[in-house]
């Protein structure tokens, strides 16, 4: 069973994008299912930021007629929507960057409760 796009399962093995990892499935054994899912939290939140800065580079030169003008206040909303636009993409799945991070993560942890 996979939880959302690109997510974990825990059952003999671990899945990360689609492929069995035994590796991590042993990493979780060993790392309470609170602190898995807190690194979840940040490995998102990472991703969102990666996001963030992605968007906000595409949208720098756009200049025009409304929402999308080049007025006083357009500078303030088009950051405020695009870091609404990351915060909703990476939870959706994003782009592969959270679970790598995830996983990087959760390796390190057991290596520490080792």
């Amino acid at each position: 069973m996979v939880h959302g796009i690109g997510g974990y399962a825990k059952a003999r093995s671990s899945i990360i994008n689609g492929r069995s990892d035994p590796q991590l499935a042993e990493a979780l054994s060993k790392v309470s299912p609170e602190a898995q899912k807190k690194t979840r939290a940040k490995a998102q939140e990472f991703e969102a930021v990666f996001l963030n800065s992605m968007f906000s580079q595409m949208t720098t030169g756009v200049k025009g007629d409304g929402p999308f003008g080049d007025t006083t206040g357009t500078g303030v909303w088009r950051s405020m929507l695009t870091d609404e636009y990351s915060k909703s993409f990476a939870r959706s799945g994003g782009i592969g960057i959270s679970n790598d991070v995830f996983r990087t993560l959760i390796l390190q942890q057991a290596n520490r409760a080792g």
